[in-house]
């Protein structure tokens, strides 16, 4: 790896530019945490999207005022929820408080899911590279496509009559 620094370096001093040089050899991240330890990151998913602090603690979930398995009562949620910390190996080290709002059950465990692994990152930024090689931390961008006009839906055309 100092071979390729000094390569780089090298090589930027013969084109008489070191300024992209020192922004190619990244600094470690700093952690970002509010004054009470917590961190705080946005999660979005379709229509719905949810602010998400952690803090340590010992792995409680709180979703809009109310615990894990009774806001997200099916387990496929649940286990949304809990992907990132255990993709992180961390189970049970944060505690969560989350607020969602719009979109469905559905959308809002993915919102969850994308806060949580956005703030687990910035609390701790050695755990980026497992939760960015589980693409966590990638916004799920799909959402539902408008109706048009002269359609039932947005692709689907009314029922054809020949007579």
């Amino acid at each position: 790896m100092a071979d390729q620094v000094n390569s780089l370096e090298e090589l930027s001093a013969v084109a008489g530019d070191a300024a992209p040089v020192a922004a190619a050899v990244a600094e470690p991240r700093e952690p970002v945490r509010d004054a009470l330890g917590r961190a705080y990151a946005t999660g979005k998913r379709k229509d719905a999207v949810a602010r998400v602090w952690i803090k340590p603690g010992s792995g409680k979930v709180i979703v809009n005022g109310k615990e894990l398995n009774t806001y997200f009562a099916r387990p496929v949620l649940q286990m949304i929820l809990r992907q990132p910390f255990e993709v992180a190996g961390v189970e049970d080290q944060f505690d969560v408080v989350a607020t969602v709002k719009g979109g469905g059950l559905s959308g809002q465990a993915g919102a969850v899911k994308h806060g949580v692994s956005k703030a687990l990152q910035l609390y701790d930024p050695s755990l980026r590279g497992a939760l960015k090689a589980a693409g966590f931390l990638t916004r799920d961008s799909r959402v539902v496509e408008r109706k048009k006009y002269g359609k039932r839906k947005a692709r689907r055309s009314f029922q054809f009559s020949k007579r």
